[in-house]
């Protein structure tokens, strides 16, 4: 089921992995998006991307009426360009900010794909552990149930909590799903999805955004939204380390 258009334009920012893209849809629903994965970019190709979205829809950035962003978890880089990116623009226009996780973007990319069941949303943390959850679809597409909350794991331990869902049938979405498919699957039960649901959709965030908006959600002030890292940086981690030495 696809959310209904909101009264104004809303533009969706995803900066949470390799990819950086953006979504946008317009009061009478037409719909434009970009993704650029691969390089590393985030500065350099957001706000571009943004204005380029903006412009085959025939909108400027003067008539977005709300901001959706994925807050994280993912690349500590690319979440504060997008978060940053967000904020600014909601600031200066005085419109609000719907922040979504890239777990949840990441399962309800793979219910737009038509993927009902479990679905592991699967992040490359580096350092060899991955953020993850398992999320349950209904028949909708919609989030019924969360057998394996969000958190930080090792691949391995990560298939022991999978391992635990009795062999039901998962999918699994993101890049750290990819990098590590070979131990995921050793469990029969899960199939690693395509390289389009390696990153976390624009516009998977854009039909979150849309669908909180009609449920009646209220975006936010700018200054409520903030990255969500799940852990310390490598810089500060690397930091705390040579200090103890």
């Amino acid at each position: 089921m696809n959310p209904a258009a909101a009264p104004f334009p809303v533009v969706a920012i995803e900066t949470a992995s390799e990819t950086v893209g953006v979504a946008v849809q317009t009061p009478a629903g037409v719909q434009a998006e970009f993704a650029l994965t691969g390089r590393r970019r985030h500065v350099e190709t957001l706000t571009p991307a943004l204005e380029h979205v903006l412009a085959q829809v025939g909108l400027t950035p003067a008539d977005v009426g709300a901001v959706a962003v994925d807050v994280g978890p993912g690349l500590f880089t690319g979440l504060r360009v997008g978060v940053a990116t967000a904020k600014a623009l909601a600031q200066s226009l005085r419109i609000g900010v719907l922040a979504a996780t890239s777990l949840d973007i990441l399962t309800a990319g793979a219910g737009r794909a038509g993927h009902r069941g479990l679905v592991l949303a699967c992040v490359d943390a580096r350092r060899a552990e991955v953020f993850a959850a398992v999320r349950e679809l209904d028949a909708d597409g919609n989030v019924v149930a969360e057998p394996v909350g969000p958190a930080l794991f090792a691949p391995a331990d990560l298939v022991v909590a999978l391992a635990e869902l009795g062999g039901a049938p998962v999918l699994a979405a993101g890049d750290g799903a990819l990098r590590y498919r070979a131990v995921l699957e050793v469990l029969p039960a899960i199939e690693v999805g395509a390289p389009a649901l390696s990153f976390p959709p624009p516009v998977a965030l854009l039909d979150l955004a849309l669908r909180r908006l009609e449920a009646g959600e209220s975006p936010v002030e700018p200054g409520w939204v903030v990255p969500l890292y799940m852990r310390e940086a490598d810089a500060t981690s690397n930091f705390a380390r040579a200090e103890r030495t």
